[in-house]
């Protein structure tokens, strides 16, 4: 798998957009490597984050900039793109440097190398008016739909349940949800439930058995089935091939 050593200094031609790009009031740009860490910025996203130097981003990720319901969901499409994917003008929200947020439009896709290689991510977003988000007003319902997830990820969460709090009918909430998140909400649910201990697992020396209980699994033996089929191996062979050392119970961003 391709890592961040793929992405390569901007040659003088992508340094040239990218300085077109500083130019654009209110449009941030960026471009992430595999494991979604930030390569490159324009500065427009430093002003959003009240930031004065690219190297005070580079390496960074999304859950070292903005809360974590947002952090998630920008992960989860990362995931989608370094799949091949795009996400084309979503309207969501966008964290700032006061861990506010603001309603954005944004387009994210997969970054190639020379030899046609997802090396990584792209992406831009604006703000948008208010006349915009309520033209938008499924973005805005999906929104509390995956505020909500993000704050109750282990608890039983039925279609029924966020639909209501979608505003909408079952049928028409998960035809939203499919056509705005490229998954089912209880496939959504999963993958974020996972991403999430995922994250646990290079931070703690909590069991798998704690691991599965805390993030949403019936028992371990689930937790690990579902890990290995959405990463490709169990969780206790992924813990083992994390580099550096494993920080004891850090508290969550």
């Amino acid at each position: 798998m391709e890592s961040s050593r793929d992405l390569q200094p901007l040659d003088p031609v992508a340094a040239g957009v990218a300085g077109l790009l500083d130019q654009i009031e209110g449009v941030q740009c960026w471009i992430k490597d595999r494991e979604g860490r930030y390569a490159w910025v324009n500065r427009g996203f430093l002003l959003n984050y009240a930031l004065e130097r690219t190297e005070q981003v580079v390496g960074r990720t999304d859950h070292d900039l903005s809360p974590p319901h947002l952090a998630d969901q920008y992960r989860l499409d990362d995931d989608h793109a370094l799949g091949g994917g795009t996400v084309d003008g979503r309207i969501e929200l966008v964290g700032r440097f006061d861990r506010t947020a603001v309603w954005s439009l944004t387009t994210k896709k997969p970054l190639h190398d020379a030899r046609g290689r997802i090396i990584g991510t792209l992406g831009m977003t604006r703000v948008v008016d208010a006349d915009v988000v309520h033209a938008g007003s499924e973005d805005a319902a999906l929104g509390l739909v995956l505020v909500h997830m993000r704050r109750n990820f282990a608890e039983p969460l039925s279609n029924s349940l966020l639909a209501r709090i979608a505003g909408r009918s079952v049928r028409a909430f998960e035809r939203m949800f499919r056509r705005q998140m490229q998954a089912t909400p209880q496939q959504f649910l999963r993958r974020l439930r996972l991403r999430l201990a995922c994250r646990e697992l290079t931070t703690s020396r909590r069991s798998l058995a704690a691991l599965a209980a805390d993030h949403g699994f019936c028992d371990q033996s689930h937790f690990v089935r579902e890990f290995r089929r959405e990463f490709g191996l169990p969780p206790g062979e992924y813990r083992k091939r994390q580099d550096g050392p494993i920080r004891r119970d850090r508290p969550p961003r």
